[in-house]
């Protein structure tokens, strides 16, 4: 098959896909709502991580959609026992079914559906949906990112011009030294329960940047990179390496998102004043 020939099928099967994928993430946000605020079975998985029968549930209905209608491709999920098997697949599902489940459990509205197809280490295909504010963000590789169906891009800014940042609060006052008088304070956006939610909001401007603290895992993070770097934003660690996943390691350290310039100089801040 010539490679103009393979690179057809490729696109062919990302389009069979993106359709899969969007189906798959609203009817699984479905699920979720009907049982949000309802008594729930609850218990707690590692040290402190909630988990409840409506994870398992939204996990199980994504699972029978996704492998069901692609069984070559892998599957690493936040509530799935996770088998080697994935690290030879060039295709991975990588899933949160419950992105924020302790706001979930506490009948707080942030929370999502966070579903990827990595290809190799990155993500090509990417669906975050918050079924109580109807928020449906789609982003495809090299096609842009969309909130309910209507193109969006990172907020403009070449500079540490901001002040609107979502993150852990000592990470944001660490941008402080580097603000010129004149563009005042910093002002640290509301906490943001679901980690997935937080990155997004970058990709439509909401916010002018977000940082994760440690210990964030690929669940958490495939679909929200790529919607914000077809938003015109990158997502990165904090030293600027890009983020790979589908790796046997699945947890990464302190990341940063923002539009493309916006994002290369809060890099260049914290090269100059490395974390402890």
């Amino acid at each position: 098959m010539a490679a103009a020939d393979a690179n057809s099928l490729d696109e062919k099967i990302l389009t069979r896909d993106a359709a899969l994928l969007k189906a798959a993430v609203r009817e699984a946000g479905s699920l979720a709502l009907s049982m949000f605020r309802t008594e729930l079975k609850k218990w707690t998985k590692g040290a402190s991580s909630p988990v409840s029968e409506a994870d398992i549930a939204v996990n199980d209905l994504l699972e029978t959609r996704l492998r069901g209608a692609t069984p070559d491709y892998g599957w690493l999920s936040e509530e799935s026992a996770d088998h080697a098997a994935r690290l030879s697949r060039r295709l991975t599902w990588v899933v949160d079914p419950i992105d924020g489940t302790r706001n979930y459990l506490n009948g707080h509205d942030d929370w999502c559906v966070s579903v990827a197809l990595v290809e190799d280490a990155s993500p090509v295909l990417a669906a975050v949906f918050a079924p109580t504010s109807g928020e449906f963000f789609f982003a495809a590789r090299g096609q842009g990112t969309v909130l309910n169906d209507k193109p969006v891009r990172t907020a403009p800014g070449s500079a540490l011009d901001f002040a609107r940042v979502a993150g852990p609060k000592p990470l944001v006052e660490r941008l402080k030294p580097s603000l010129e008088p004149s563009l005042g304070d910093i002002k640290l956006h509301p906490r943001i329960g679901s980690l997935a939610l937080r990155l997004c909001r970058v990709a439509h401007g909401a916010l002018d940047a977000a940082f994760a603290g440690g210990n964030s895992h690929d669940w958490d993070l495939a679909a929200a990179d790529l919607i914000v770097q077809e938003a015109d934003g990158r997502m990165s660690e904090l030293s600027g390496d890009p983020i790979l996943y589908n790796r046997r390691e699945v947890a990464h350290g302190v990341l940063v998102a923002a539009g493309r310039d916006r994002h290369a100089s809060i890099v260049a801040h914290f090269r100059q004043r490395p974390l402890p």
